[in-house]
């Protein structure tokens, strides 16, 4: 039997509404009997630990992992598994290890022979792929287009493309101050026929879920998406 401690990959909400409709209870027994905690963000954690009624916050040890942590230094996030202690590993926004950087965390432990425990909860990317009505068994997650216009016009048609010759459905990603470029963006460059999808807020009150082609956005009203969270998709 292995001495080392689990590693359970936390969902938390993304989104702020307060009412608790996609976090098992299950999860909220783990997280309270942890101590140790790895997180993009201290306050964040802190923040969600509360949500999860963690019985005292001020005993928990969060350990950070996010753009500026060296890869050398992620050895040191696992020790306390190496020491048999369990630890859970929280992203920011939906599930540890997807459009985040708890995969390498999740990487090392496989490699040190840690058992890694993933727990059920929301995801933005999978709720959108299941609400878009895109292909599910052809389907890849893009993170964030470039920023360029010219290198992100080019970044667009090569993922129309892909949708169109491989049936393979395309999902995204932008900074939420950035969104409305992106969907004229979108709008200006794909084909007619060419589905796009809009996942606004996905959990939240002001959840937004369509797919409709570009000639159809063109001629209906635009959802607000600035400053907000949203995954895009398109499809042929």
């Amino acid at each position: 039997m292995s001495e080392y401690g689990k590693l359970y990959l936390l969902p938390v909400p993304i989104s702020d509404d307060g009412v608790n409709n996609f976090i098992p209870e299950f999860n909220l027994t783990i997280v309270r009997g942890l101590t140790n905690f790895i997180a993009e963000d201290a306050k964040t954690a802190r923040k969600f630990l509360k949500w999860f009624a963690y019985p005292k916050i001020e005993l928990a040890e969060i350990l950070l992992l996010n753009e500026h942590t060296k890869n050398n230094n992620v050895l040191e996030l696992i020790q306390p598994l190496l020491e048999g202690k369990d630890v859970g590993l929280m992203s920011d926004a939906g599930c540890p290890g997807i459009a985040d950087p708890g995969a390498e965390v999740v990487k090392l432990a496989h490699q040190k022979n840690i058992e890694v425990i993933p727990l059920t909860g929301p995801s933005s990317i999978v709720l959108s792929i299941m609400a878009s009505g895109f292909n599910g068994q052809n389907f890849a997650f893009v993170g964030y287009l470039p920023i360029d216009k010219p290198s992100r016009l080019k970044r667009i048609k090569e993922l129309e493309l892909l949708a169109i010759k491989h049936h393979q459905a395309q999902f995204f990603i932008e900074t939420p101050y950035r969104n409305e470029q992106l969907f004229e963006a979108l709008l200006s460059s794909l084909a007619p026929e060419t589905q796009v999808f809009v996942g606004k807020d996905i959990t939240g009150p002001m959840q937004f879920l369509k797919a409709k082609s570009v000639f159809e956005w063109n001629k209906s009203a635009k959802p607000a998406i600035n400053k907000v969270p949203v995954v895009f998709g398109i499809y042929k």
